[in-house]
């Protein structure tokens, strides 16, 4: 299977053709301002063999992560993981977006208070146990 997606205006593109390695939902604050979202879904897959095009700008969020977003309209596409040779895709900007759904809830103890997770997926308050 491979896995396409891109920005709002077209300019960015990416594809690769790597299984996901996980699908989450992070609830934690950086993921909430970095997507101005409630949450972050994402699909995690192996950063070797993503295919990236555009005109992609990156912003470190922490010593760990930087984040991908288009130059040109700002749709968030990324968080690489450099370090663990991982990168997330917003399941938003994927041309399928219903190809995946996430598996488990993490951060929830960040939680917006308003929402109510009710799709009886495991949530952890933080990270899950390795």
């Amino acid at each position: 299977m491979t896995i396409r997606g891109g920005c709002l205006c077209g300019a960015c593109r990416y594809e690769t053709s790597a299984a996901p390695i996980n699908v989450r939902a992070c609830h934690c604050r950086a993921c909430q301002k970095a997507t101005g979202a409630p949450f972050y879904a994402r699909v995690l897959v192996p950063i070797e063999g993503l295919e990236i095009t555009g005109p992609v700008a990156w912003y470190s969020s922490s010593p760990e992560v930087r984040r991908g977003f288009c130059s040109r309209c700002g749709t968030t596409m990324f968080s690489e993981r450099a370090s663990a040779g991982v990168i997330g895709l917003t399941m938003g900007s994927l041309d399928d977006p219903d190809a995946f759904a996430p598996s488990e809830h993490i951060w929830v103890s960040r939680k917006q208070a308003w929402l109510k997770l009710a799709d009886g997926l495991p949530q952890h308050a933080e990270m899950p146990p390795p």
